[in-house]
């Protein structure tokens, strides 16, 4: 799938499912992405990768030829930003988006002038993404994380911002946002469904796409069927440990 084909699917609201890299492991990368997920989204927040584990994990993703690489750059920068762009992301997943106004610095990071303040230098994703800043101003595509407590109170507002694509839920972040001592706490999970619900509705309202984060693949099914548009699943540390773990579970018994 091209960047612009993605892009289209997004706005469109169709449903696409992803898949979450946070290794620097190129080779992994490219099996995945030849599996037939949409988009293989690269952590490079809270992955364990710097630029160069970037640059060729979009290369890999490319190389699997079947699903488009997205980064979640570390911070709402316009640096982050235009270097995962130029790497070859397809787009990008922002982080810790409080406000319309956060928004609108995310969008402005993603277009190039007049319409923002990208930088020039496509070095790599002038080969698939443009080259020309209005194509790649049109292909790629920017969701914002509904995470914080002052990005729900205001999601509203960040989902009618001009230029964003969709928004996506981190639910660790959220769960404790909603007043939860730790990810998953079940004590506030009446709490945190509602802000899941809430971020689902707002995004409706603006008829932009509307992403989650989740475990597993039986997770990511009952959050499309409630109305999220796309979800991305689990991560490739999360799934060597666990598969390497019921091996030797199942070897030992």
């Amino acid at each position: 799938m091209s960047a612009t084909e993605f892009a289209r699917k997004l706005r469109a609201r169709e449903r696409v499912v992803g898949y979450w890299v946070v290794l620097d492991n190129p080779i992994g990368t490219e099996r995945i992405a030849r599996l037939g997920y949409d988009y293989v989204a690269v952590d490079a927040q809270h992955g364990l990768l710097g630029y160069s584990g970037l640059r060729d994990a979009m290369m890999a993703i490319d190389a699997g030829g079947r699903s488009v690489g997205l980064t979640r750059v570390e911070a709402n920068d316009p640096a982050a930003i235009g270097r995962a762009l130029d790497a070859g992301s397809g787009g990008v997943i922002v982080p810790l988006v409080d406000s319309a106004e956060d928004a609108r610095a995310a969008v402005a990071a993603t277009r190039y002038p007049p319409h923002g303040r990208r930088s020039y230098g496509p070095m790599r994703s002038g080969l698939r993404i443009g080259p020309r800043p209005a194509e790649a101003d049109g292909s790629t595509a920017l969701l914002a994380m509904i995470e914080t407590p002052q990005g729900l109170a205001n999601v509203r507002e960040i989902c009618a911002t001009e230029g964003i694509d969709g928004v996506y839920v981190g639910p660790s972040d959220l769960c404790l946002a909603v007043g939860g001592t730790f990810p998953g706490d079940p004590a506030v999970a009446e709490e945190f469904e509602q802000a899941v619900a809430d971020v689902r509705s707002a995004a409706a309202e603006a008829g932009i796409a509307a992403g989650i984060h989740t475990p597993d693949g039986a997770t990511a099914a009952r959050r499309l069927e409630q109305g999220y548009t796309f979800a991305s699943i689990a991560c490739d540390l999360v799934h060597l440990e666990r598969v390497a773990g019921e091996h030797l579970e199942a070897a030992k018994s």
